[in-house]
């Protein structure tokens, strides 16, 4: 029954959703091409919490946590699980104050209104998944950015997303060049659950009543070996997930 309740809703959010990236899309390069960096950042903020708010029309939920003081005159590093791209709009909104950029596959720099600009503009990294080495100058690339302006990369090590919740092993190589890149970098692993189920069915109909959660865990310092470095986050990372309980 949920799952053909659903089809009327996802419409419904389809539409929301869509009108969401084409509205915002001439704010964000006007507010790009006359305040710049800050113009562009503070209309990606707005246009993150817009589309948080058309998956509430799914029954969707969000809880953020994080009961720790992170600085906001340092580089973070914030490594996560990745379930669904509804990942995305709230790591931006609720860690906003720390300018999260991504590092992205280069088929979403194109063609995506609103998000497209973001990403080709706003200081992400965009990467060949074909291509290794010209993917890590890419991810350096962007290390080396947040290192200089003190801001924030976020990356998903497992490469690509859970369908079921259950985390996969860490492909450490994009990771590590960004620990190398930003050494000075507050590495801040955080926890996803549950925004799998937003595509439990695929692409139509989307699934109705997620109570998506966002656990941020202990910061952790680089202090040189990133071997170590890599198993102590991804081992914070899985603590919170809670397929693995």
């Amino acid at each position: 029954m949920q799952k053909i309740l659903a089809y009327p809703f996802t419409l419904i959010f389809f539409i929301a959703f869509g009108a969401a990236l084409l509205f915002f899309h001439p704010i964000i390069w006007i507010c790009h091409r006359v305040f710049g960096y800050n113009g562009i950042k503070r209309a990606i903020s707005v246009l993150n919490l817009t589309l948080i708010r058309t998956t509430n029309l799914l029954g969707t939920t969000y809880r953020f946590t994080n009961n720790h003081d992170i600085p906001l005159d340092r580089p973070l590093i914030i490594v996560t699980n990745h379930q669904s791209m509804y990942d995305i709009p709230p790591i931006i909104w609720y860690m906003r104050k720390y300018h999260p950029k991504f590092v992205s596959k280069k088929e979403l720099g194109s063609g995506i209104p609103s998000v497209s600009y973001n990403l080709k503009h706003g200081g992400a990294a965009l990467i060949d998944r074909n291509d290794g080495k010209s993917a890590l100058m890419a991810i350096g690339r962007l290390g080396s950015y947040v290192e200089k302006h003190n801001r924030a990369a976020v990356i998903f090590p497992e490469g690509t997303r859970s369908r079921d919740g259950h985390p996969k092993p860490f492909k450490p190589m994009g990771l590590k060049m960004l620990l190398k890149k930003a050494p000075s970098a507050l590495i801040v692993p955080i926890s996803i659950n549950n925004s799998w189920k937003l595509v439990q069915y695929g692409k139509y109909p989307m699934g109705l009543g997620a109570k998506v959660s966002f656990d941020v865990h202990q910061p952790l310092e680089n202090h040189g070996d990133l071997d170590e470095l890599i198993i102590q986050i991804e081992t914070a990372v899985n603590s919170g997930i809670t397929s693995l309980k």
